[in-house]
């Protein structure tokens, strides 16, 4: 048993590329509105988030579609070096965001303008794997500091993945 333990580490320091390709945060997920909080009238209708690993950088897509039936997405490829990455839309080119990862679970996503940050986005991942929560704080042109907590349901996963793994995979990263 711990020949195949060792084999296991050995095979994921050897081969980064298998464990990038277990990233937790990979697949398809589904903000689930009752379970989200979001200042009044502000919840997305519905929203869309899409995570790949690409080489030792995560493809990011969102799709968004507010109340009022205005639609946007979103699109970046970043490293979790905190080394700032451009995000797109359909609307053009949006506020920068470096990405870390402290815990294997969480993700902090920073969105800046200058050297201000203007968004700090906390991603973290159930146990389970099934449910990722995203803390946005921002503040607005008055300088009001707001909070949305969105809550995702996992609609589908890029490769099957074990939670009590993803440590050793994030060190193999590194």
């Amino acid at each position: 048993m711990n020949r195949f333990r060792l084999a296991g580490v050995a095979l994921l320091v050897l081969c980064p590329t298998l464990s990038r390709a277990a990233d937790p945060f990979a697949g398809r997920w589904v903000l689930d509105t009752k379970r989200s909080h979001y200042p009044a009238g502000s919840c997305p209708k519905q929203m869309t988030i899409e995570m790949t690993m690409e080489g030792d950088a995560v493809h990011y897509h969102s799709e968004t579609q507010l109340l009022s039936g205005v639609s946007f997405s979103a699109d970046y490829l970043a490293r979790y070096d905190g080394t700032p990455a451009m995000v797109t839309g359909a609307k053009g080119v949006l506020l920068p965001v470096s990405l870390t990862r402290p815990k294997p679970n969480v993700v902090v996503a920073k969105y800046t303008s200058g050297r201000e940050t203007r968004a700090t986005s906390r991603r973290v991942l159930s146990t389970d794997g099934r449910v990722m929560t995203v803390t946005t704080s921002s503040r607005d042109g008055e300088g009001h500091v707001f909070t949305n907590v969105g809550v995702y349901r996992r609609s589908s996963v890029s490769p099957s993945f074990d939670l009590s793994r993803a440590k050793l995979d994030l060190a193999a990263t590194r």
